[in-house]
Parts: structure tokens; sequence; C-alpha cells
């Protein structure tokens, strides 16, 4: 009876970590597991050459143009496109571009091990019904998963779940989605922020110039659950869901308000005051029993650490009990920080890398990458991945003193976040996906 209680357990513990680790593998939305940006599942190469094909597993043309970043389950990798029709150059104004010509807004699924595209699918044809920035594009927002049904968001061309096979389920028009400057509403920047899915679930978050909402709809059948009239100022961010001995909250960043909500009703359960931080594009993070939101223009806003649980208006910075620590300045404008072991990185536009202990919120180190960011850091095995707008990929080493552990040229420059998964590093360029593994 002994040896069948001890073999009975030992399955039942390896069958735990099996399962464990089978899930640190997947990278199933923006920012991959908890929207952590982090995965420490298997060691990550530190160096590479594309052009060597030196630890260099694939890569694979993708049509279009689009930053939205791949995720991952199991051996399959989804990514998201916008394909123009050929022709006469956009029409542009300073930094707005005007797309006139049709589009393909399309779904890849790849195969991880060999980079081989299994299946693509067109959720939707026709002309864009928003501009967007010239930074910008047509398919920002990265997709989600939940191991069976992909769910895509295409801005203004709507809502689309596919399962894994490439059948469309279900597609939902989810209206006008044109955030830009809200000072002006004229201009129309694009849409970015990527859906997330809670239990049975997909909940988007739009605050544009024609509406403010956030909204859930039904995994299964597209039917919309709740949805919750924002009034905030337009925003770029992706929503976070914290799940703590207190329940779940959904975290919703904002230029007026940052927001926690329950998950499966939408009611609003407190509210921290903003003062209309302009340009908030960057996901919350949840840390050491914390919720940290940053962001906002110009760069070097506020970072916020939040303990979970608040009730009503928990505004002010003094004698605050829900607030763990705030910094005045820090917060990069574009890329989302990351929380690696008990430090926050935060790696601005421009390359200055403000490094903050994650539980205090004492600055720990600053110093400049030599380049300018859009995507947002990941980090795993120690180290960090910054991927640059230049085409370089800077690893380095995590921990209270900075050291650059390599240079990697990609060739293309790189505005899409990474996705971690398996040890392998997988980066979206303009032209191209790649798949970098040590061999």
């Amino acid at each position: 009876m002994k040896k069948l209680i001890v073999v009975s357990s030992l399955f039942c513990l390896c069958s735990c970590l099996s399962a464990t680790l089978a899930q640190a593998q997947n990278w199933p939305s923006f920012r991959g597991p908890q929207a952590s940006g982090v995965s420490d599942a298997k060691p990550l190469p530190t160096n590479w050459e594309v052009e060597k094909s030196v630890n260099l597993r694939w890569k694979t043309p993708i049509p279009g143009l689009a930053h939205s970043s791949p995720i991952v389950w199991g051996n399959r990798v989804f990514l998201t496109s916008a394909v123009s029709a050929t022709g006469s150059a956009p029409e542009s104004r300073e930094d707005i571009i005007q797309d006139t010509l049709p589009h393909t807004w399309r779904l890849f699924c790849l195969d991880k091990t060999t980079g081989r595209i299994l299946w693509e699918r067109i959720a939707h044809e026709g002309v864009p019904r928003t501009q967007r920035h010239a930074k910008s594009t047509q398919a920002n927002a990265t997709p989600v998963t939940n191991g069976q049904i992909v769910v895509t968001l295409m801005g203004s061309e709507g809502l689309f779940a596919y399962d894994f096979k490439g059948r469309l389920l279900w597609k939902r028009d989810l209206g006008l989605m044109d955030p830009g400057w809200y000072r002006h509403p004229e201009i129309v920047w694009g849409h970015a922020a990527s859906p997330i899915i809670y239990k049975h679930l997909v909940i988007v978050q739009c605050d544009a110039h024609s509406q403010s909402f956030i909204a859930a709809y039904n995994l299964k059948s597209g039917k919309q659950v709740w949805r919750v009239e924002r009034g905030e100022i337009t925003t770029w961010s992706t929503p976070a869901l914290y799940e703590g001995p207190g329940g779940a909250e959904l975290i919703a960043n904002g230029g007026n308000f940052i927001r926690g909500y329950d998950p499966l009703t939408g009611k609003e359960l407190w509210r921290f005051a903003q003062n209309q931080v302009e340009v908030k594009q960057q996901a919350p993070l949840q840390a050491h029993g914390l919720i940290y939101l940053t962001g906002g223009y110009p760069q070097g806003s506020p970072i916020y650490a939040f303990r979970p649980g608040g009730r009503g208006d928990i505004s002010g910075l003094e004698n605050n009990p829900h607030l763990a620590w705030h910094s005045p300045k820090g917060s990069p404008y574009t890329p989302t920080p990351v929380i690696y072991g008990d430090y926050l990185y935060a790696c601005g536009d421009n390359g200055v890398m403000t490094v903050f202990n994650a539980k205090t919120g004492a600055q720990v180190y600053q110093e400049r990458v030599p380049s300018s960011f859009s995507a947002s850091p990941v980090a795993g095995d120690g180290k960090l991945f910054l991927p640059s707008e230049d085409g370089d990929v800077f690893v380095i080493k995590a921990g209270p003193r900075f050291e650059r552990l390599a240079t990697n040229v990609m060739g293309e420059a790189l505005m899409a976040t990474p996705a971690l998964s398996d040890g392998v590093i997988l980066l979206r360029g303009q032209r191209h996906l790649f798949a970098i593994a040590a061999r």
C-alpha cells in the first residue's frame, strides 16, 4: 500500500510539474503569461547572427505591414497583418497616413518548429476606416488564445474568433476605433489595445474619439456580456488581470483615471485620478502582490505601485494606504516596462533605461542603450531582450548593475514586442518573423 501511495504521489507531482511547464511554454497574449513579458522555462540564446544563420532556427516572410506581436500555444504560432493592395503610396500629412487602397486583414498560423505557414485567413477586406500614425499600422493589436480559440481585434474592422483549424467561429463589428490626439478629434493615430481572455470572456478596451468603453464578449458565441462606458480621453493601453487572495481585478490604464473593474460584471471597483495624462499606451503590470501603472506624455511621467483590493476613489499621493510607492518620473513614453525578479526595468523610446526596486520604488541605476525603441522589452534566463527600431536586439544582464551582453543585428526594423516560448525568441521585423534558438 505504501508503495502505491508513493507511486501515486510521484505521478501526481510529475503531472503537476508537466502541466506547469507546458503552461510556461505558451505565450498566449500580448506580453505572454499574466502579461508579464517573462519566461524562464528554458535557456535563451544571448548571441546570434541572422546573415550566417547562427542560432537562427527559421525566418519566414510575412506580407503586409503590422506591429502586432506573435503569440504561441503548443507548436502553433499566430500572427496578424494588414496587407495593402499594390498601387500608389498612401496619402500623408506630417505624421498622419491616410490609407486609400483596399487592405486585407489576415490571421496566420505557423509551425513553431519549422516556421512553415500552416494556414492563413482573411478576416476582412476593404479600405481602412481610419487614419494611422506614420509609425503605426492597420494591424497593431496582438491576438489572444486560450488553447482552443484565437481572437483577434482588427481595430475598426472588427473582432474575430477562429478555432485552431482556421474556421471562423464568430465576428463582431465594434464600431469606429479612432484614437488620436485627444485635443484634436481630426487627428487619428490608429487603434492598438489588444484583447485579453478571462475564463469564458474576451475583454476589449477602446478609448477613442468616437467612443470610450471596456466590454466583455462570450468567448464561444461572441455575444456581448457587459459593456461599461468610460468617458476617457484617447488611450492605447491593453488591460490586464490581477488575481490574488482578494479576488480578480481587471486593471485599465487611462488618461483621466486608472481603474479596477470586476472582470465578470464590469462593475467599477476603484479609480485613481490621473488629471488628463496624454497618450497612455502601456499595459498594467503585476508582481510581488502589487499592481504597477506607467506611461503617458511626455516621457518621464509618474510610476505607481498599488496594493490590490481598493474600493471607491483611491486618488491622492499623501498617506494613501492603497499606494505602495510612486515615482514622480521614470515612465517610458511607448514601451511597457518589464518586472523581472526584484527589479522594474523601464526602457524609454530614446534608450534611457531606468531601473527601480520593484518592492520599494528606489532607483537602482540609469543607463542609455544606443538606439530608439517602440517594442516592449521581455526577459528570461537572467537576461533582458530589447528590440530596437534600428533593427538590433540588445541583450542586457538582469540585476542591479548595467551590463550589455550582446547586440544582435536583425537587418530590419523591430517595432513589435517579442514572444518567448520553449527557449525560442520570436521576433517580428518589418518583413519577416524570426525564430531565434540556441543550437
